[in-house]
């Protein structure tokens, strides 16, 4: 019984440190929310391998992650975000974009739970790196325009909610022999974050903005071909006709 619960202990973690993030931002530590919201990454990361590798998957467990995703990765960026970037703001505008990047997330994750996404992808960009992406860019508050991180809250929150494609990579999972590794993983990511939360939030920033702006070069690229094939087809059938026209 004890070993079945493991998986949704790791989700409550999760649900603590997104609410230990909030906690730290009003209390002026942001780079240490920012951390919290990256652990709690790790943590999102782990519990769908470990129900897996223990066979212990619920939907209880499910919802509890939805769940404990709004609060880690939806309200706690969109909080450190307005508390370092957005207070100085004419307030109706700094409300309604705060508002709605969870909201967005919360959406995004409805949808997830009731619909089927393509094998090895994920429809839409997930809410952890969304709100990875969010919580650590808030800490370049003080060299990027209010306008510039306005934006890029409002971006996040439609990528969320868009068809755009992201590889899927919660399917790799953890041999039941390996479980055992992970107190120590949590104990030294902790602790990384304790001792350089200067400026490991900020490194970690990198491979998540490249992730995210990942599956908007696809959905683009992929477009452009769409379109370059359509018109080949156009002229194809054009040349054609006049061929037809020629020979008759």
């Amino acid at each position: 019984m004890i070993t079945k619960s493991i998986p949704n202990l790791i989700t409550v973690g999760n649900l603590f440190l997104g609410i230990v993030a909030i906690i730290l931002v009003f209390n002026e530590r942001p780079d240490l929310a920012a951390i919290m919201v990256i652990i709690a990454m790790l943590l999102d990361g782990l519990d769908g391998r470990v129900a897996r590798a223990l066979n212990a998957q619920s939907e209880f467990g499910k919802e509890l992650d939805s769940l404990s995703d709004v609060i880690s990765f939806g309200v706690a960026p969109a909080f450190i975000m307005y508390v370092v970037a957005f207070q100085e703001m004419m307030p109706a505008a700094a409300w309604i974009v705060t508002a709605l990047f969870p909201i967005c997330g919360a959406l995004r994750l409805a949808r997830f739970n009731v619909i089927s996404g393509t094998p090895g992808y994920f429809i839409g960009l997930p809410i952890p790196a969304a709100g990875g992406v969010l919580s650590t860019l808030a800490l370049f508050y003080e060299d990027i325009p209010v306008a510039v991180l306005l934006a890029s809250t409002v971006v996040l929150s439609y990528l969320m909610v868009s068809n755009i494609k992201y590889p899927n990579f919660k399917k790799v999972g953890i041999p039941r022999g390996s479980i055992w590794v992970i107190p120590v993983v949590v104990v030294i990511a902790v602790g990384l974050g304790l001792i350089f939360s200067e400026h490991l939030s900020k490194i970690i920033f990198v491979p998540l903005v490249i992730y995210a702006l990942y599956g908007l070069k696809k959905n683009v690229s992929r477009r452009l071909t769409g379109r370059k094939s359509r018109k080949r087809r156009g002229s194809e059938t054009a040349d054609d006709k006049k061929e037809s026209e020629h020979s008759a």
